[in-house]
C-alpha cells in the first residue's frame, strides 16, 4: 500500500509518501481501500505536534475517509466486503488502505460521490452538532458564521439555512462570500474592508446575533462577542487564526451570553448513536436537496503537502481531498 507519513513533527512538507505492508483487521476492525481521505485543519496540527492528542511517531496523518471494505474483522456485522462506507479514524486516512474501529465506520450515502462522502464527517459533523446539540438553534434566529468559507464554516452556512435561521457570513474576500451566497447566506461581510461590529450593528438593527460559529479565533473573536445578541451562544469551534484569544468575562455578564466549546471528536467517541443520528438527519436533508457538500479541489497522494499548505494559507474554499 501507498500511504504519506510523518515521521518528524514539523511543517507539512516534511511529509514522505511510502509503500508499506497492507495491514490486516483485528477483532472488531474494518480494513478499507481509500478511494477519497478528507483534509482538515487539525491534520495540520497534528503533524506539527500541536494538537489535542500526540500519536505515536511514525504515523500517516488523515482522520475521515470514504472507500470500499475490503476485509472485516471478527464481531463486524453491520458492513460487509463490497461495501461503500464513510469511516473516522483516529490517524490513518492519507493511504490507499486505512483501518477503522468498526463503530466508526457507516455506510456511505447511494446520493454522494466518494469526494463528497470523504468531506462529511468532520466539517458537517462539527456544525450540526455545534448549532443543533450545542446552541439549540432555533427558526428565525440570526446566526453570524466567521471564517464562512472555509470547511467547517461553509457547512455551518448551509445548516443554518436549512434549520430556517438568517445566516450573516462573514470571510476574508468577495469571492469567498460569493461562495456564501451560493450556499445559503442571506447577508455577508467582508472583514478584509468593512468594521465588523459597524456591519453587524448594522445588519441586525443594533440588535446583534443569537449564535456566533467561530472557527477562527484570534483577532475577531473580541469584537465579534461584543457585538452578540442578550442571552447569544457563542460557539468555540477552532483558531485557524493561530492565536487563542482571550475573552473579558464581562461582556458574558453584561450580554447574558453563553460561551460553549464545540469538540465533535470527543463527542463522537462519547455518544457515538447521537453523532451518528446527526450524520443522518444531513444525510436527508442532502436527499431534498436542502444541502449539498462543495469539495473544491483534489489532489494525489503526493500532493498532500500542498493540499495542507493550501489549507492552512486559506485558498480553501470549502473542503478539499486527498484521492489515492
Amino acid at each position: 500500500m501507498k500511504a504519506v507519513v510523518c515521521h518528524a513533527w514539523g511543517q507539512p512538507d516534511t511529509l514522505t509518501v511510502e509503500t508499506l505492508p497492507v495491514p490486516r483487521p483485528a477483532a472488531g476492525e474494518v480494513l478499507l481501500r481509500v478511494r477519497a481521505a478528507g483534509v482538515n485543519f487539525p491534520d495540520i496540527l497534528i503533524i506539527q505536534g500541536k494538537y489535542q492528542f500526540k500519536p505515536e511517531l511514525p504515523f500517516t496523518p488523515g482522520s475521515e475517509v470514504a472507500g470500499e471494505v475490503l476485509e472485516v474483522g471478527e464481531g463486524v456485522q453491520h458492513v460487509k466486503v463490497g461495501d461503500r462506507v464513510i469511516a473516522f479514524l483516529t490517524t490513518g486516512g492519507y493511504a490507499t488502505h486505512a483501518l477503522a474501529q468498526a463503530g466508526q465506520v457507516m455506510p456511505m450515502p447511494l446520493e454522494l460521490s466518494f469526494e463528497e462522502a470523504a468531506a462529511f464527517t468532520l466539517a458537517s459533523g462539527t456544525s450540526y452538532h455545534a448549532l443543533v446539540d450545542r446552541a439549540g438553534l432555533q427558526a428565525g434566529e440570526t446566526l453570524l458564521v466567521l471564517g464562512a468559507a472555509g470547511g467547517v464554516g461553509l457547512a455551518a452556512v448551509q445548516i443554518g439555512h436549512a434549520l430556517g435561521a438568517r445566516v450573516i457570513a462573514a470571510a476574508s474576500s468577495a469571492e469567498k462570500l460569493a461562495i456564501c451566497k451560493a450556499n445559503g447566506a442571506d447577508e455577508t461581510i467582508d472583514y478584509s474592508m468593512e468594521d465588523l461590529r459597524a456591519r453587524l450593528k448594522e445588519l441586525t438593527g443594533g440588535k446583534g446575533p443569537d449564535v456566533i460559529y467561530d472557527p477562527v479565533g484570534g483577532s475577531y473573536a473580541e469584537p465579534a462577542f461584543r457585538s452578540i445578541g442578550w442571552g447569544g451562544r457563542y460557539l468555540v469551534v477552532g483558531f485557524a487564526a493561530g492565536d487563542i484569544p482571550a475573552l473579558p468575562l464581562n461582556l458574558p455578564l453584561l450580554k447574558g451570553a453563553s460561551i460553549m466549546g464545540v469538540f465533535w471528536g470527543e463527542f463522537a467517541r462519547r455518544d457515538p448513536k447521537g453523532n451518528a443520528r446527526n450524520l443522518a438527519a444531513m444525510t436527508g436533508w442532502m436527499k431534498e436537496g436542502r444541502m449539498k457538500l462543495h469539495v473544491s479541489q483534489s489532489y494525489p497522494l503526493e500532493g498532500a503537502a500542498q493540499a495542507l499548505r493550501d489549507l492552512e494559507n486559506r485558498k480553501v474554499t470549502g473542503k478539499v481531498v486527498i484521492v489515492p
